[in-house]
């Protein structure tokens, strides 16, 4: 500022205008410096580098790149300028050193955030980031930087020492645990399921008191976001997946197969000994030939060497409508090509009840795939209603107004 003065005198400038006009000149020539040097790090600088990382084969720095890391570095250059010339002011020297770092450490702060969602962001590029995220450790690292960088700041505003303001934290302590209540929570319980492996990003799971019912598709420090089958998102805090149960389906999918667990509710009434023409019939059946022809085997043994008078039914061993049945379900399931045959496959009765015998199919599907899966269990059904009359079994349905009608129809036609 002495030079400029000092050339304004030279030139013959009036002595009252000189200092006006040197600090108006200082200050243009510093913005210009500072337009300059920013213009010369966005358009040349930052476009140079960013020329060469889009040319190699690398796919992190991409994401420098996309988080704007070098634009936001780039905001140092006329901070820097700044406070390299606040010598050049005496008299507000201490104020304008003290803007400019302040101004330092806001974007430092800013640059490290950046930086801390780079990691992140990189992170979630591999494999193992699924099943062990780290987003909400990221999370917690930024609290701290930013903590830190506040209070940095306010020492460098007020012109005190940090540990002073470090030293009264302990104070407010109470008043931290307050306000970041649900992040501590949110950070023990992302170090549960993370350890445990409880969830993971992909996940389906059901939680019914939340209203969710789909695939997770984020987990950070406070919460989980869970995308439902609707379309619909639902955002459940990390800890009630500690504290509270909910069902992860990743087991089932990892399994290769989805159970089938569904009755058939057979009309008691419609239960019988099998005839010697229904037996006939009934071997007429591919899955039934080889089963009734050994069956009938030992059933003959058996009633032979127990000298059983089989003039009555209920004498002896015999076959039943309902037990043909369920060896044909248990074959059918056997063969069909949407059963998993390692898994476990029964068909088997539950206890009588007001609709009728429960005849249930427990099964498991091949393929874990929720539109396969529902094909696969409606296919099955389709084929076992239609079938079940065959063997002179009805199912059980409550009368409907079809039924009361046909009945009102029979009783006039008796009068």
């Amino acid at each position: 500022m002495i030079f400029i003065r000092n050339r304004l005198v030279g030139y013959g400038v009036d002595l009252a205008w000189v200092d006006t006009l040197s600090f108006v000149i200082l200050i243009t020539f510093i913005v210009l410096i500072c337009i300059i040097a920013n213009f010369i790090t966005k358009q040349v600088i930052i476009r140079f580098i960013t020329h060469i990382l889009r040319k190699n084969k690398f796919k992190w720095d991409d994401i420098l790149l996309e988080r704007e890391v070098f634009r936001k570095l780039s905001h140092f250059v006329p901070a820097i300028i700044i406070y390299y010339f606040a010598s050049s002011f005496p008299t507000y020297q201490k104020a304008i050193e003290t803007l400019a770092l302040t101004y330092i450490m806001i974007v430092a702060l800013i640059v490290i955030n950046r930086l801390l969602s780079v990691i992140n962001d990189i992170y979630q590029t591999y494999e193992m980031s699924k099943a062990k995220p780290i987003k909400g450790y990221i999370q917690v690292v930024k609290i701290v930087v930013i903590i830190v960088g506040v209070i940095l700041v306010i020492a460098n505003l007020v012109g005190e020492s940090p540990i002073i303001l470090l030293s009264g934290i302990g104070a407010l302590s109470a008043v931290f645990m307050l306000v970041f209540k649900d992040s501590i929570l949110g950070l023990v319980a992302g170090v549960q399921l993370s350890a445990n492996d409880m969830v993971r990003v992909g996940d389906w799971i059901e939680m019914s008191k939340y209203g969710a019912n789909g695939d997770v598709i984020d987990i950070s420090l406070n919460t989980v976001m869970v995308q439902n089958f609707d379309h619909t998102v639902t955002m459940i805090p990390s800890y009630a997946l500690i504290s509270d149960s909910f069902i992860n389906w990743r087991a089932m999918q990892e399994s290769g197969g989805r159970r089938i667990k569904r009755a058939l509710y057979i009309d008691t009434t419609s239960i019988a000994f099998c005839s010697r023409e229904m037996i006939e019939d009934f071997k007429h059946i591919q899955f039934l030939q080889d089963y009734l022809v050994q069956r009938e085997r030992e059933i003959e043994e058996s009633n032979i060497k127990n000298k059983v008078n089989r003039n009555n039914l209920v004498n002896g061993r015999a076959l039943t409508n309902i037990g043909v049945f369920r060896i044909y379900i248990n074959e059918y399931l056997q063969h069909h090509p949407g059963i998993h045959k390692e898994m476990t496959l029964m068909v088997r009765q539950l206890a009588p009840s007001d609709n009728g015998l429960p005849l249930e199919i427990y099964a498991f599907t091949n393929n874990v795939q929720w539109a396969v899966y529902e094909t696969v269990q409606a296919d099955i059904f389709d084929h076992l209603f239609a079938v079940a009359g065959e063997f002179g079994l009805r199912l059980f349905q409550n009368p409907a107004g079809s039924d009361f009608k046909v009945m009102r129809d029979d009783l006039r036609i008796g009068e």
